[in-house]
């Protein structure tokens, strides 16, 4: 199969790619960071890799593009580009700060649904994984911006599910508590008493391959 991954470059999103290639699927990768993307490409040369910041329509159109020629239109989706905002109380939160934070973790799934969609409904098949988070199904102080940001990828992809044919599905998945930069930006030391990135990846990418238009709309955790 051929799997399209945002926030390739670091995270999850990192973990993800080998898992994918050892168990033979081809990988379309994107990433604002261009140095992490360039030794993916050393790395995984049957791949396709690509800086793109998912914020921005344009960067995304370019990289739907490139992937379709370089490595074929999407059978899964992974939407996985995020940010977590500086803790802090919301009122202390720049708007900077913010947008930057909806852009991406919001109209970045947007954007690249926008024009994977049609070319899903042409193949009459496919699946897109929003990633989501425990906080986008509970809420902590200091973390509002991210904690809206991932409740709305709860509703877009409950409304996107109820929008799809049968033949082409969508899930909120929220992967559970991992050690990633992310969280050690959140919690501290604290988050060293949860697995990585890597040992998640395991379990988490054939969870993921599992996954059909019959789970269409379910709101999952990752194992």
């Amino acid at each position: 199969m051929t799997i399209w991954l945002t926030g390739c470059t670091n995270g999850l999103g990192r973990a993800l790619v080998p898992e994918l290639v050892e168990r033979g699927h081809v990988v379309a990768g994107c990433g604002r960071n261009e140095i992490e993307i360039q030794k993916l490409s050393d790395e995984f040369p049957n791949c396709f890799f690509m800086a793109c910041d998912v914020s921005d329509e344009g960067s995304v159109e370019d990289f739907v593009n490139e992937a379709s020629v370089s490595a074929g239109e999407p059978d899964f989706l992974i939407n996985n580009a995020a940010i977590v905002n500086q803790p802090a109380p919301l009122w202390e939160i720049s708007a900077e700060e913010f947008d930057q934070l909806t852009s991406i973790n919001i109209n970045g799934v947007a954007n690249l649904i926008r024009h994977v969609v049609p070319l899903m409904l042409s193949n009459k098949s496919g699946m897109i994984i929003n990633l989501s988070s425990g906080w986008g199904r509970s809420t902590s102080p200091e973390v509002a911006p991210y904690c809206a940001s991932k409740w709305a990828i709860e509703g877009l992809t409950q409304a996107l599910s109820q929008e799809l044919p049968d033949n082409i599905g969508t899930v909120a998945l929220n992967p559970g508590v991992i050690n990633t930069e992310m969280l050690q930006k959140c919690w501290g030391n604290e988050a060293n008493s949860f697995p990585g990135a890597q040992q998640w990846a395991i379990t988490a990418a054939p969870f993921i391959l599992g996954l059909t238009p019959l789970d269409n709309g379910k709101p999952l955790t990752a194992p």
